[in-house]
């Protein structure tokens, strides 16, 4: 059987239901005292989530754009380490990265710092740097920056070799800088092509940044296990954590679903 040919849009059906959904689970928890104290106790970690979030994604982001332009430099060694670090990180689970930067990385960052500041140390300069120093939250989020920058550079060298050779050979006739062909011609075409993979590479943060919860940071997660912890109340608590999620996730899928629409419409004008 043939896909229908209509160029008319489908009603999204599946959004109605969702909509429907999210707004029974509104009432049930504005008419539950249960459910409300519930809701009150979890979403204290909503800020938290989205920190961590917003965080490591603009790390990640800025790290990723590094990587990539290392793997589409000139130099043979640039090149080999962007695609070692790829290969490496993407091949470590998000967890066992998080474990391993938070109990091995952490203490040898603190002791390779304190190795290299020793005159400053001794000189009173600066204080001897302690592993408790180092929170737990930032642990995270320098965990999820490793961890996605990986996939992130994948995206953005993607999307800089979608660019047609030709118009950064006509770029470098014109006299543009290395930094200014990429500034002008190369991530404006870019960024059409990146922002679809790099928006649900968001959203995957947003839900791979429950496992921060691990370490006993206070996001939605973490908030959700204390509660049912103490009350043994653990169907009400994590249909309540699900529901913060999904309404984060889908209405984030959804914003960025309708920039993409609007840029792909700028375009085609």
């Amino acid at each position: 059987m043939s896909a229908p040919t209509s160029s008319k849009p489908e009603f999204p059906w599946w959004l109605a239901a969702a909509a429907v959904l999210a707004l029974a689970a509104a009432l049930a928890i504005a008419s539950s005292d249960l459910y409300a104290e519930v809701f009150a106790t979890v979403a204290k970690g909503i800020g938290i989530t989205i920190f961590v979030t917003a965080v490591a994604f603009a790390l990640a982001s800025a790290l990723g754009l590094g990587i990539a332009l290392m793997a589409l430099s000139g130099s043979q060694w640039l090149r080999q380490i962007a695609r070692f670090y790829v290969e490496i990180i993407r091949g470590v689970p998000i967890l066992v990265l998080l474990f391993w930067i938070a109990f091995a990385g952490a203490p040898a960052f603190v002791a390779a710092w304190n190795a290299l500041t020793a005159p400053l140390q001794s000189a009173g300069l600066i204080g001897e740097l302690l592993v408790r120093d180092v929170s737990l939250l930032w642990r995270a989020i320098m965990a999820l920056t490793i961890g996605y920058s990986a996939f992130i550079s994948e995206v953005f060298r993607a999307g800089i070799q979608s660019v047609e050779k030709g118009q950064i050979e006509a770029a470098k006739a014109l006299g543009l800088t290395g930094a200014q062909r990429f500034r002008l011609i190369v991530f404006p075409q870019a960024i059409r092509m990146i922002l679809p993979p790099l928006g649900n590479d968001f959203v995957a943060m947003v839900k791979d940044s429950s496992l921060v919860s691990v370490l006993g940071v206070a996001d939605i997660t973490q908030m959700g296990k204390v509660y049912a912890a103490g009350s043994f109340r653990f169907f009400e608590t994590y249909s309540i954590v699900a529901y913060i999620y999904l309404i984060l996730t889908v209405g984030l899928s959804l914003a960025l679903r309708g920039l993409e629409q609007r840029l792909r419409r700028q375009h085609q004008e």
